[in-house]
């Protein structure tokens, strides 16, 4: 690719669905220009105000310049506060065994 192309990749997941694009963009091309070239919000009927996009499990704002062999993955809101449902299978499980000091 020349220095006037960067090569990304957007991706959607879901648990019945996992869709990778892979696109040559423009340089100076953004995170929201390679969801928009994508075609996966049309695809998929995604919600952009409920989703975050992120770059390699990284937070990231739609205006971020792309660099090259970034992967750009749509995430969906969360299901459940995960420090929520930690303590819940915590509280499944009963109180923890004391700890052992000393000795054996």
């Amino acid at each position: 690719m020349s220095a006037a192309v960067v090569a990304v990749t957007v991706v959607w997941a879901t648990p019945a669905v996992q869709d990778i694009v892979p696109l040559a963009l423009p340089a100076g091309a953004t995170a929201g220009d390679a969801v928009a070239r994508s075609g996966l919000v049309a695809r998929y009927g995604i919600d952009l105000g409920t989703t975050r996009l992120g770059i390699r499990g990284r937070r990231v704002r739609e205006d971020t310049v792309l660099a090259n062999g970034d992967r750009v993955e749509i995430c969906r809101p969360l299901v459940a506060d995960p420090k929520e449902a930690r303590r819940a299978r915590a509280g499944a499980r009963g109180p923890a065994a004391p700890e052992r000091r000393g000795g054996r």
